[in-house]
C-alpha cells in the first residue's frame, strides 16, 4: 500500500467487566455521540445549495464542501489513532468534541467576511474532530457486548445516527434556506449596493445555527467528562477473532483481505451516499416539479435520511436473525434499481426513487464495518483507523460526481453511484469472506 497503515488504536477486542457487564448506559452516552455527528454531517447538504447561490459556484466548486469535510477522514485518521492510543478512549472523544465545537465557531467569522475559503477551512476543522470521535466510538460500539451481535448494536446507534440526519434537514433548512435565493436576472436588476447587502445576508444566515452546535458540543463533551465508561482492555497475544480463529501470519490489519475490500467499500458506500445527499436538493429543484422551492427541496431531504433512520431501527433487529453479507448485497441491489430509476424517470418518479435510496442505505456502513473488523483480534483498532481514512471517498466521490454534472447534466451524474453501490454487491458476495493463512493482502 502507498500510504502508512493507520497506527492501533489500543489494540482492542474486549471491555473489561465479564461476560455479565451491563454496557447499556455507555452504550446510550454514546449514541448521542453519533445523532451529533449525523447532524452536522447532514447539515452540509443544506449548506451545499446555501453556498452555491451566495458564492454562484459550479457543480464542482460546490461539492468542494465535502471534498474538504471528507478530506479530513484521510488526514486525520492517523492522528486521530495515535491520540486514542496516548489518551484512551474516553478523553479523545472530548477532544473529539472540542474539535468539531471549533470548526462550528469558524462559521460565524466565514459568514462575516464572505469568505468561501475561511468556510472550506471551517468544514475541515468540524470534519477533523468528527473523525476522533468516529476513530473512537465505532470500535467501542463494535466491542460493547457480544460479537456475533456487533453489527446489529452497531446499527441501532447507527439508527440514531441517522435520527441526527433526519432532524438536520428541516432544522437547516428553516433557519438556513427559509430566504429565497435569488436567480442570476434578479441580481442583475439590483443596484451593486443592493446585491452586497443581499449576499451579506445571505452569508450570516449560518452564523447563529453554527454557533449554537457549538455550544451543544461543548455541553455534550461536559457531560462525557463527567461520566464513567469501561475501558477497553487489550487482546490477547495470540490475535483470537471473533470466531476464534487463531492466524499467526498476520502482523498487521493489512494483512486480512476481507479488511482491505472492506475499506474500498466503506470508501465507496460513503462516496455514493454524500454525492446522492449533497446534490438531492438541485436534483429535486431540476425536475421542474411544481411548487419545488429550494426550501421545500430542503425539507424533503428528512425523507432521505429519515428513511436510514427507520431502516437502521429495523436492521438492529432484523440483523440478529439475517446473515449480514446477505443484507448488505440486497440493499445494495435495490439502491442500484432506484438510482438508475431516478436517472431515466422525472417528476415524481424521480424524485421520490432518489428518496427511497435511503432507505436501503441504512444497514451498509454499520455492516461492511463489522465485516471488515470480524476475527481481527488485536488488530481491530489498526483496522478501524483503516476504514475510517476510507470514508474519504465522501470526499473524492461527490467532487468526481460534481465535474460530470457540470458536463453532462446533474441527472445523468447520478451513474456514478451507480457504479459505487455495484462494487459494495460484489464485497457482499465475495469481498466480505474472511481469508485466513496465507491468503492475505500485503502492505
Amino acid at each position: 500500500m502507498a500510504s502508512s497503515p493507520a497506527p492501533s488504536i489500543a489494540p482492542t477486542a474486549r471491555a473489561s467487566g465479564g461476560p455479565g457487564a451491563n454496557y447499556l448506559p455507555a452504550l446510550s452516552i454514546l449514541t448521542t455521540l453519533f445523532f451529533m455527528w449525523g447532524f452536522l454531517t447532514c447539515l452540509n447538504d443544506i449548506i451545499i445549495p446555501h453556498l452555491k447561490a451566495v458564492f454562484e459556484l459550479t457543480y464542482f466548486r460546490a461539492m468542494l464542501v465535502q471534498f474538504c469535510f471528507f478530506a479530513a477522514y484521510a488526514i486525520m485518521s492517523v492522528p486521530s489513532g495515535l491520540i486514542v492510543e496516548k489518551i484512551g478512549y474516553k478523553r479523545g472523544i472530548i477532544i473529539g468534541l472540542g474539535g468539531a465545537a471549533l470548526g462550528c465557531v469558524l462559521f460565524y467569522p466565514a459568514a462575516g467576511i464572505r469568505s468561501f475559503e475561511l468556510f472550506l477551512f471551517a468544514f475541515f476543522v468540524l470534519a477533523s474532530g468528527i473523525t476522533l470521535l468516529q476513530v473512537a466510538a465505532n470500535p467501542y460500539v463494535a466491542i460493547l457486548g457480544k460479537p456475533e451481535t456487533a453489527s446489529s448494536r452497531l446499527t441501532l446507534t447507527q439508527a440514531f445516527n441517522s435520527l441526527g440526519t433526519t432532524i438536520a434537514p428541516y432544522f437547516g433548512s428553516v433557519l438556513i434556506l427559509a430566504n429565497a435565493v435569488k436567480s442570476p436576472d434578479e441580481l442583475k436588476a439590483m443596484s451593486s449596493a443592493d446585491v452586497v447587502a443581499y449576499k451579506v445576508a445571505e452569508a450570516s444566515s449560518v452564523q447563529l445555527p453554527y454557533l449554537a452546535l457549538a455550544g451543544a458540543l461543548i455541553l455534550v463533551a461536559i457531560g462525557i467528562a463527567m461520566c464513567r465508561l469501561p475501558t477497553i482492555a487489550a487482546s490477547e497475544a495470540s490475535g483470537e477473532g471473533d470466531n476464534g480463529n487463531v492466524d499467526h501470519l498476520h502482523t498487521s490489519a493489512w494483512g486480512y483481505r476481507h479488511l482491505v475490500l472492506g475499506a474500498v467499500g466503506i470508501f465507496a458506500y460513503v462516496g455514493g451516499e454524500v454525492a446522492i445527499g449533497s446534490l438531492i436538493v438541485n436534483f429535486l429543484q431540476d425536475l421542474q416539479i411544481d411548487g419545488m422551492t429550494i426550501e421545500k427541496a430542503g425539507k424533503l431531504l428528512m425523507f432521505y435520511w429519515g428513511g436510514a433512520m427507520v431502516g437502521r431501527f429495523i436492521g438492529s433487529v432484523v440483523m440478529r436473525y439475517v446473515k449480514p453479507s446477505l443484507a448488505l448485497t440486497v440493499h445494495a441491489t435495490a439502491v442500484i434499481l432506484l438510482v438508475i430509476l431516478s436517472i431515466l424517470a422525472k417528476g415524481q418518479i424521480a424524485m421520490w426513487s432518489i428518496l427511497a435510496v435511503g432507505l436501503f442505505n441504512s444497514i451498509m456502513f454499520p455492516t461492511i464495518f463489522t465485516l471488515a473488523i470480524n476475527g481481527l483480534g488485536k488488530h481491530t483498532g489498526q483496522g478501524s483507523g483503516i476504514l475510517c481514512m476510507a470514508i474519504v471517498g465522501g470526499a473524492l466521490v461527490p467532487a468526481l460526481q460534481g465535474i460530470l454534472a457540470d458536463h453532462i447534466g446533474l441527472q445523468l451524474s447520478f451513474v456514478i453511484p451507480v457504479l459505487c453501490y455495484a462494487y459494495i454487491v460484489y464485497y457482499g458476495l465475495f469481498g466480505s469472506k474472511p481469508a485466513h493463512h496465507g491468503a492475505a493482502l500485503r502492505a
